[in-house]
């Protein structure tokens, strides 16, 4: 089926919980006014919903493949790619002066839910090369800057991030590749990197590789990585593009998912070394590659997001058409599936989740944009440590939450969610690197307990906790039965989240393996509390616009009735998991490990 972007609910999202407005008001976001924004969201759904979406199934069927050192995508992404650089889409929230343009994180987060939705392989192009962008702007000196940004910018080139290698996982104190310092601002690179995602391809004319290697001197451990721009082809003095590196893809990996994506080993330096320049200071490579890898995890909660959108749109059109069965009631024949009360469970279920990942998600794009932006040196920090504490959480919580709408889309199509040519299967498939690559669950679960809870005593969990509560007061007011409902069930979850937070900080010099026992049912319990908040807000909004006869009713209708499904049946499992956290810790770690 074709992708149709849910562009109410992002502009209701954007403007009514978000604060948009807010946002443009800000210094340096002035350009994003409402008349802009709207433009950008309505050129962008149409771009990849017309251009990027019709080849999502192409690439799952005929892949890219790889032949003697050299990698051809799947037929289309090449002139789809082209297309959207020259469209401009690559440059949404980059520098203006680098041809970007210049527009907030908020604007640009509905654009990356959109290109993934419409083809999540596609789309990881220029996520990658986002993450680059965003290393050398913060990282970069100003002759990196200007021999590389604006060719990045403008889909020219496209950007790497080279972490992984055979023996060096998740952990990159084990990092071996060697990086030698030929005593003219040069290094001679040596190595192999594994699952480099469009480490090789036919798309782009350059390949900019962001590279974590060691030098001769450095320290053990992840004190002694330094960051470094290894091109595929080596940039001459005047921008023009020389001879090639030595450094080349020896093989792609076959996947269970996101096929058309290239996931390249890479060899580096092979026939002489393949030559590098540092990016900022040697040793503090790993600092610099987490620029990379926050911006990567924020737009990889935005996948787990797209593909469950894509997921249940699927769900609902088939629920629309299937005929199956007589209705409850009495019909006199078959119906439509979408009338069985179980599936009308399912959609609910799904949709409800996207919309709640969705809003938690923009919420968080609207805090880095204050946190760069805002005059005021009090609200940047506070917006910071808001966003800091979110990406794990939108990392985590997102994907996770994409596997189960994606798999609950297969279970709407029932047996034929099984057979690939409905297309369910592919969402199930793509969805589930999402909670392993940039960072497993695990591992955003260990920076929410350790990094950005534990770290400051709970200060910011509970200064966010503090925001939730104004929201149920705000609820109290209300004479609606499902906001009474929404808010019983928010106060309960926040009183579990507040306890759990409580658990961390206090427990964790005394008892750290307990307390990392729960980390990941902390962090989806961080999910389900701030994304059923975010739903309560959202309730309360769309009863104020029903009261004063604004817009559209039935959606603002649905809008509640989706909210009360979250808290009924999501909210409500906010007191099993602070069970689990905060007592359950023994059964973890009770079992000796010899007798796995």
């Amino acid at each position: 089926m074709s992708y149709v972007a849910p562009l109410k609910d992002m502009r209701f999202v954007l403007n009514e919980l978000a604060g948009l407005s807010e946002v443009n008001a800000l210094p340096g976001c002035e350009d994003a006014s409402p008349e802009t924004v709207e433009a950008v969201l309505e050129e962008n759904a149409k771009f990849c919903s017309e251009v990027i979406a019709p080849l999502n199934v192409a690439g799952d069927k005929e892949p890219s493949f790889w032949k003697d050192g050299t990698v051809t995508t799947t037929k289309g992404f090449r002139d789809a790619f082209r297309a959207f650089g020259e469209a401009g889409w690559q440059g949404v929230q980059h520098p203006v002066e680098f041809g970007g343009q210049g527009l907030p994180k908020l604007v640009a987060t509905p654009c990356i839910e959109m290109l993934n939705s419409a083809n999540l392989s596609f789309a990881l192009c220029p996520l990658l090369t986002d993450g680059a962008i965003e290393a050398l702007m913060t990282a970069g000196s100003d002759e990196q800057k200007n021999t590389y940004l604006a060719n990045l910018i403008s889909g020219k080139w496209t950007g790497t991030m080279n972490l992984t290698e055979p023996q060096a996982g998740s952990d990159l104190a084990l990092v071996r590749t060697r990086a030698v310092p030929q005593g003219d601002g040069t290094y001679k690179i040596s190595g192999t990197k594994i699952f480099i995602t469009y480490g090789e391809h036919d798309m782009a004319e350059n390949i900019v590789h962001l590279v974590l290697a060691r030098t001769p001197d450095a320290p053990e451990g992840v004190k002694g990585i330094s960051l470094f721009i290894v091109p595929k082809f080596l940039v001459n003095a005047d921008g023009s593009l020389g001879a090639r590196n030595d450094v080349h893809c020896v093989s792609i990996e076959h996947k269970l998912g996101i096929k058309a994506s290239p996931t390249a080993v890479l060899q580096f330096g092979d026939h002489g070394g393949a030559i590098g320049t540092l990016v900022g200071e040697e040793n503090r490579g790993l600092e610099y590659m987490f620029i990379m890898m926050n911006a990567a995890r924020f737009a990889v909660g935005m996948q787990g997001i797209a593909v469950a959108e894509r997921a249940y749109q699927q769900a609902v059109q088939y629920a629309r058409d299937r005929l199956q069965s007589r209705d409850l009631a009495g019909s006199s024949g078959p119906v439509a599936i979408i009338h069985h009360p179980d599936v009308r469970r399912m959609l609910m279920s799904m949709r409800s989740q996207v919309e709640a990942a969705r809003a938690l998600a923009y919420v968080t794009a609207a805090a880095y944009d204050a946190a760069h932006h805002h005059a005021d040196d009090a609200v940047r920090k506070a917006n910071q440590a808001f966003y800091e504490y979110m990406v794990p959480v939108v990392k985590g919580w997102s994907t996770e939450l994409s596997i189960d709408v994606a798999s609950t889309g297969v279970q709407v199509h029932g047996g034929m969610g099984f057979i690939e040519e409905t297309g369910a299967a592919q969402h199930y498939r793509d969805a589930r690197i999402l909670p392993i690559y940039e960072g497993t669950t695990a591992i955003q679960a260990n920076d929410l307990v350790g990094r950005k809870t534990a770290r400051d005593g709970g200060a910011t969990a509970k200064a966010i906790l503090g925001q939730v509560r104004r929201t149920e007061e705000e609820l109290a007011s209300s004479s609606s039965a499902d906001l009474a409902v929404i808010r019983k069930r928010l106060a309960a979850a926040s009183k579990a989240f507040g306890d759990v937070v409580d658990y961390v900080a206090g427990n964790m010099k005394t008892d750290i393996k307990g307390v990392f026992a729960g980390s990941v049912p902390y962090l989806k319990m961080a999910g389900i509390v701030l994304g059923g908040w975010q739903m309560a807000r959202a309730a309360l909004i769309a009863e104020r616009k029903l009261a004063a006869g604004e817009g559209d009713a039935d959606f603002y209708r649905t809008k509640i009735a989706t909210a009360r499904f979250f808290a009924d049946y999501m909210l409500s499992q906010a007191d099993a998991y602070r069970a689990a956290i905060v007592e359950g810790s023994a059964g973890v770690l009770a079992v000796p490990v010899e007798q796995f």
